[in-house]
């Protein structure tokens, strides 16, 4: 089986690249043919990608906003005449995009763009306008989602059927030794839906320092609030600060799945999550302190500090749930299988 991947965000830097980057790096027993538009260098992951045997790296003249404007606009260029012969099309997340007359699997991480939409700015609006999720979901031969949670959702809102759950992986760590550091940590994009102020004002309140590794438009609140920016971070520093941090801290307002909890959790560190249905289902009622608001927030980081046992209990419970890439890819591969079929 050849799989043809639209992967314009192989080296984006945020949660739909470490997706990207982890279940292409564990799929194996099939030909992939992988489209990374644009004539710009090669990025790590692409790179990476492009000294297996197995995998084909496909490049265009024309950037990638320029080849999926066009996409969205006229339905051309189609993946299918882009990416050759292939049997089978993955999309991982809904993008603009025309997949031509081959069969595709798409997977939907979750339906911000629906549910907040004034989180995003008018680009990015006009962006998920162009890419029409709904009707690329409904013209799929399969959707993957992240979380039952998110497939229930999918059902409900867009009457969807075929939808199959496929858990993501979650990056193991190197021997780190973890250690109650003096400091909360916020892992992610710096936009609304995370709300990274609110991780400000509650350490401020605990009277702990806040650090943010992640860039994005909140940059500025988020300095103004106390928060230390630390930009992005190589995966060694981000296990080293996932290790020494007292504790993570998640209050996003939506998730489709959650990675930094449990990356956190293999390194020892418990977080401090919104209580959302998807981060239940992926860390456990017992794999961290679930939080409705900035005043818990504080609490929360305060009890931490008073009860130290409380830290292994938390991440032990979290970290025996972390699914691995190489299950992951899998099940994916049987999608993509039944698809192609």
């Amino acid at each position: 089986m050849n799989v043809g991947v639209d992967a314009r965000h192989l080296d984006a830097g945020r949660g739909i690249a470490v997706y990207l980057e982890g279940m292409l790096g564990a799929l194996h027993g099939v030909r992939i043919s992988v489209l990374v538009p644009g004539r710009a260098p090669l990025g790590p992951a692409a790179v990476a990608l492009a000294a297996r045997r197995d995998v084909r790296v496909v490049r265009t003249r024309a950037p990638g906003r320029a080849l999926y404007a066009s996409a969205a606009a006229a339905g051309e260029p189609t993946l299918a005449r882009l990416l050759g012969a292939v049997d089978v099309l993955w999309i991982p997340a809904p993008a603009p995009v025309a997949p031509g007359p081959l069969p595709y699997v798409l997977t939907v991480h979750d339906r911000s763009f629906e549910v907040r939409p004034g989180d995003f700015t008018p680009y990015e609006r006009l962006w998920h306008r162009l890419a029409r999720p709904r009707e690329l979901a409904r013209g799929a031969a399969r959707v993957v989602t992240d979380t039952a949670a998110v497939r229930d959702e999918l059902r409900d809102a867009w009457g969807l059927e075929r939808v199959t759950v496929v858990a993501p992986g979650v990056r193991r760590p190197a021997e780190v030794a973890a250690t109650a550091g003096d400091y909360v940590l916020f892992v992610g994009a710096l936009e609304p839906r995370k709300d990274p102020v609110a991780v400000a004002r509650a350490a401020a309140a605990a009277g702990i320092r806040a650090r943010f590794a992640g860039t994005g438009r909140l940059e500025g609140a988020v300095r103004a609030t106390g928060g230390e920016l630390l930009g992005r971070v190589t995966d060694a520093e981000l296990d080293a600060l996932l290790a020494g941090a007292l504790a993570l801290v998640v209050p996003s307002h939506l998730e489709g799945f959650g990675f930094p909890p449990l990356e956190a959790a293999l390194r020892g560190t418990p977080s401090v999550v919104r209580d959302l249905p998807v981060l239940r289902e992926t860390l456990g009622d017992e794999g961290a302190l679930f939080v409705a608001g900035e005043r818990e927030i504080a609490d929360a980081i305060a009890r931490l500090r008073a009860e130290p046992w409380l830290r292994a209990s938390l991440s032990a419970h979290a970290a025996a749930r972390a699914p691995r890439w190489e299950n992951a890819a899998e099940a994916l591969r049987a999608v993509l299988a039944e698809a192609a079929a």
